[in-house]
């Protein structure tokens, strides 16, 4: 019988899978790269298509280095490879004849709580923090001074300034989703209405995602008043170092958790301290591949690579899935999810990295461990109440539609967003959105573990005692014994079902 330690929130449980049950884990990392500063540099000569970018750099002009806050993936590390090629683009951009002080580092954080001085300083090593003499601007999607490239789809597109007052746009971000890295930072610095427009069936496939489509859009638009290259890091999952060493690919990683006597230990910490414990966990994140050319070229190539490296493969569709669901954010500060956040990590997250076909049968279940207090934390989730507040009646898309308008012309919430307090108020709703392709294919999403029932029932989900009391009702939905995958907690992976 296999044991699947099954993280919620900081509890970590041992769950005896039934025999048939698939434990989803992906495969060994690819062998990293060595020196991501010397790979960045020699992508950026040589690139996929089109002119490298000592060609496309004006001597003398200006240049806009375009990152995104590192939410992905979950969990992060201290030690990130996008600082080195960062850094290794600002040196080629020097090289060019781009003098540092002509530079601008936009970050497009998309409609997540804007960064302030302290979150900045993870973006780079503290070396390059320290030498670098140019600017660093934090895009506003509610500035007044956004500039309007065209409409997309009857919306018009208004993007930061720092994108078209420039000579040269480089990209610099990791390969993640179709939604995260590539184009979709450029989209990352548009206004919200553009933002809130941006979607995908998967995160894994182009074809499916209005998102990808509006990046691409975006980039070729720009391409029209200023050159535009790429860098895209193909990352390997993030992994434990130390006593760990292995998880999550390693089987006997997982057989040495659930036989550790620390376990027992760990469960008997208060919450908080649990939390601190998961946090100090050694992780390391390393790069396997850099591409560049058209951020949009650079980007899917690095997305076909991680695809395949990260991918879980097995015979599908499954009648169920369990899902661990830690305690923390998709998006930064990483703190304590409320209810809406915890469902994206398992509803919006996991089960959008597919490939080729949904991995649970139409109508089947979906499990997520989590214990679903109904906590926001403030001042930043303060928008989620709002999202809340609107469930209040019967949680129609027009009634969301109308509660959406509304919180985004709250000029309170407006202002607490553009001083960095908190996330912008359509995230909550965006967020939401992004759990509804799962949703349109399941048929009844279980909370194992629910200590808020009222939370889980009105975003339509059952509220279960536990993962053996959710187990037992997928049993019964099913009307048989169920075939059942576990994903244990992050880091999430590709999910690839084959056989439908």
């Amino acid at each position: 019988m296999p044991r699947v330690p099954l993280l919620a929130g900081t509890r970590l449980s041992i769950v005896n899978a039934p025999e048939d049950a698939v434990v989803l884990r992906p495969p060994p990392p690819p062998e990293p790269v060595d020196d991501v500063a010397a790979a960045t540099r020699d992508a950026l000569r040589f690139p996929l298509a089109g002119q490298p970018l000592e060609a496309l750099a004006t001597r003398g002009g200006r240049a806009t280095i375009v990152v995104e806050p590192p939410a992905l993936p979950l969990p992060g590390a201290d030690a990130d490879p996008r600082q080195e090629a960062i850094a290794s683009a600002v040196e080629e951009l020097v090289r060019a004849g781009v003098p540092l002080e002509r530079q601008t580092i936009l970050v497009a954080c998309g409609l997540s709580r804007r960064p302030g001085h302290r979150d900045l300083e993870h973006l780079v090593s503290p070396e390059f923090a320290r030498r670098f003499r140019g600017m660093v601007e934090v895009h506003d999607a509610e500035a007044p001074d956004l500039v309007a490239v065209g409409e997309l789809r009857g919306t018009p597109v208004r993007v930061n300034r720092s994108l078209v007052e420039t000579e040269l746009v480089v990209v610099v971000s990791a390969a993640e989703t179709v939604l995260h890295g590539g184009p979709a930072a450029l989209l990352g610095a548009c206004g919200s209405a553009t933002l809130r427009t941006a979607g995908a069936d998967s995160l894994l496939e182009t074809s499916s995602s209005s998102g990808w489509h509006a990046a691409v859009w975006l980039e070729h638009e720009l391409a029209r008043h200023v050159a535009l290259i790429g860098i895209s890091l193909a990352l390997n999952l993030p992994v434990l170092a130390g006593a760990l060493r292995g998880y999550p690919h390693d089987p006997e990683a997982l057989e040495r958790i659930a036989r550790s006597p620390l376990r027992r230990a760990f469960g008997l910490l208060p919450g908080a301290a649990r939390a601190r414990v998961l946090r100090s966990l050694p992780l390391e994140l390393h790069a396997s591949a850099a591409f560049a050319g058209p951020p949009a070229v650079a980007h899917a190539e690095a997305l076909i690579r991680i695809t395949e490296a990260r991918s879980a493969s097995f015979d599908g569709p499954l009648d169920a899935i369990c899902i661990g669901i830690p305690r923390t954010t998709p998006h930064l500060p990483r703190e304590r999810p409320n209810p809406l956040l915890a469902a994206y990590l398992g509803l919006g997250l996991a089960l959008r990295l597919w490939r080729d076909d949904f991995p649970v049968v139409e109508g089947g279940t979906a499990i997520l461990a989590h214990r679903f207090h109904r906590h926001f934390a403030h001042p930043t989730q303060q928008p989620y109440r709002a999202f809340f507040q609107g469930l209040r009646g019967t949680g129609t898309p027009e009634e969301l539609g109308r509660a959406e308008e509304a919180a985004a012309a709250d000029e309170r919430a407006i202002a607490a967003y553009r001083a960095g307090r908190t996330c912008h108020p359509r995230l909550p709703f965006a967020d939401w959105a992004a759990c509804t392709p799962a949703l349109g294919r399941l048929g009844a999403v279980l909370i194992a573990g629910c200590r808020d029932a009222l939370s889980a029932k009105q975003l339509g989900f059952i509220p279960t005692h536990g993962v053996g009391a959710a187990l037992a009702m997928a049993e019964g939905r099913a009307g048989g014994p169920p075939r059942i995958g576990f994903v244990g907690s992050p880091p999430y992976f590709p999910l690839r079902a084959s056989g439908r």
